[in-house]
């Protein structure tokens, strides 16, 4: 069995296993809760804002565990962030299906709004459970930082579902678009997120409206993941299934497609995991490369 290379956008290998190896031997009696939250203190393993990443790490554990890697203790309790779980609310994602069709207009303005942060548990719940029901990949609760979008209808009626979450790893026609190092991806993944989700409800039928909803979003993403992160961001990304999709919302909303994937997954994986995908970006800054390709300042 080959050792990764890379585990929850991490650089991996013998000696960040040898450390958790050392860490099970040091603390027999922690739970994974314990376990996960100590691997993150140790690696000052935070978002931008000084948040313990200790759900990441719980996931990186887990995935090792899984693998034969290590052996973790016993779960104890039922993790009660449902974390790769269906949503709970699933059977209460209740919807108008009826057909609405028609022009742009008939549903502008939309009404878009971001429901991840505090206070918005219940839209964020639905916007899951509908997820998971109509979307074709399904849904199970993410695990790290992610925007989740509510899209309706100018008097409130649901239209779609946008979530945008962490930047793949390594993705080659993407890098080499950029241009930098993997040193410099590394440092400065951050500063590209990915579009996981687009749902449009199957029963609405209005001509652009998934380019118009791109172009809405991307108007605005910076400032809401700047607002809950506190960090800047500076291009979108999305893999698109061609033997499902065009691509065609994202080329009319002024994404620019640079090739394809080569099948090996988020996390770079050595050989072909899943389809071949479409990629698409957005800059969201004109000056997107130099933000990319500079070192992060040290403090």
């Amino acid at each position: 069995m080959v050792l990764p290379l890379v585990l929850q956008g991490r650089p991996f290998g013998p000696t960040q296993l040898a450390e958790i190896q050392a860490l099970l031997v040091e603390f027999p009696q922690f739970s994974r809760y314990e376990l996960s939250r100590q691997l993150a203190k140790q690696w000052n393993w935070r978002t931008a804002t000084g948040q313990l990443k200790d759900m990441a790490a719980r996931t990186l554990l887990l995935k090792l565990h899984e693998q034969g890697w290590i052996g973790l203790p016993a779960c104890r309790m039922k993790s009660p962030t449902r974390s790769g779980q269906r949503p709970q609310w699933l059977g209460e994602c209740e919807m108008d299906e009826s057909g609405l069709e028609g022009s742009l207009p008939r549903v502008s303005p939309l009404i878009i709004e971001e429901v991840s942060r505090v206070g918005g548990q219940a839209q964020r719940a639905q916007l899951e459970a509908c997820l998971e029901r109509y979307h074709y990949l399904g849904y199970r609760s993410r695990v790290g930082q992610n925007l989740q979008y509510w899209v309706r209808h100018r008097e409130g009626r649901p239209l779609a579902c946008v979530v945008f979450g962490a930047a793949a790893w390594q993705c080659a026609v993407r890098d080499r678009w950029i241009g930098w190092t993997p040193t410099q991806r590394a440092e400065q993944l951050q500063g590209i997120v990915n579009n996981t989700r687009f749902l449009i409800f199957p029963w609405v039928r209005v001509a652009h409206l998934a380019s118009h909803i791109l172009g809405c979003i991307s108007r605005q993403i910076a400032v809401d993941w700047r607002a809950k992160y506190g960090q800047p961001i500076y291009l979108l990304e999305t893999f698109v299934d061609h033997q499902r999709f065009g691509g065609t919302c994202y080329r009319a909303a002024n994404w620019i497609g640079l090739g394809q994937t080569k099948g090996r997954g988020r996390q770079g994986a050595h050989e072909p995991s899943t389809t071949i995908k479409d990629v698409y970006v957005y800059p969201l800054d004109r000056r997107f490369r130099q933000h990319l390709n500079s070192p992060i300042k040290k403090t």
